[in-house]
């Protein structure tokens, strides 16, 4: 389903120019559950934006069901096939948690409108957040149930791929493993292409396929 082609990624730094991402592969597919993990730095987050098509390589090429994306067919991957939990979470502040979902669907056509409130509602309740919090600005919630809200943002839209950059990270040992089997749902039971970046060793663990991020290096392991 999506591709990456001898990707290598750069940025200037002082007079010279640093490699994170060093002519790595991959092949990503429907109904598997992958994870990303590598030290602070090591290049998780790039790679995610690389995956996500917010970011262009230096070098090499992203295919999404044997297309290369380039220009608007890469906007249009963005806002049909995909949804990105940020690790910033990327809420909209004075919009309640329904609303920053119901917000994120308005880009998509995946979903006809009398669906689109219903959808968010069951969005939001599969990963533990209920109708009363669902109605309460996402200032009012706390961090772990705000990165919840952006996990059930991506989930409403119906996307073949979901790209998640530490979904985990706010949470507790409880929701953690909420996300995990959710995740894994995701996959196993919808057959979705789910992508984690994560330090956690618990969701690494549950995953179908562990990609490690070592020197700018791509090692895959089953």
């Amino acid at each position: 389903m999506l591709e990456i082609n001898h990707i290598t990624f750069t940025y200037p730094d002082g007079d010279g120019i640093r490699t994170i991402l060093d002519d790595i592969s991959m092949s990503l597919e429907p109904g598997l559950f992958y994870s990303i993990v590598g030290d602070s730095g090591s290049g998780k987050t790039t790679l995610m934006t690389l995956l996500s098509g917010l970011e262009s390589p230096a070098k090499g090429s992203l295919s999404f069901n044997g297309e290369q994306l380039t220009g608007k067919n890469t906007e249009e991957y963005r806002r049909k096939k995909i949804g990105i939990v940020f690790q910033a979470y990327n809420l909209i502040t004075y919009l309640t948690a329904l609303e920053n979902v119901q917000i994120s669907m308005d880009i998509t056509e995946n979903l006809v409108e009398s669906e689109r409130k219903e959808a968010a509602y069951a969005a939001l309740m599969k990963v533990g957040i209920d109708k009363n919090k669902a109605n309460r600005r996402v200032t009012k919630l706390s961090g772990g149930e705000q990165q919840r809200v952006a996990i059930a943002r991506a989930l409403a839209r119906d996307v073949d791929v979901l790209i998640a950059d530490e979904p985990t990270g706010n949470l507790d040992e409880t929701n953690t493993k909420i996300i995990v089997d959710l995740f894994k749902q995701l996959a196993h039971e919808n057959k979705k292409c789910v992508i984690v970046a994560t330090h956690s060793k618990e969701l690494a663990a549950n995953s179908d396929v562990l990609f490690s991020i070592q020197h700018g290096r791509l090692i895959r392991s089953e």
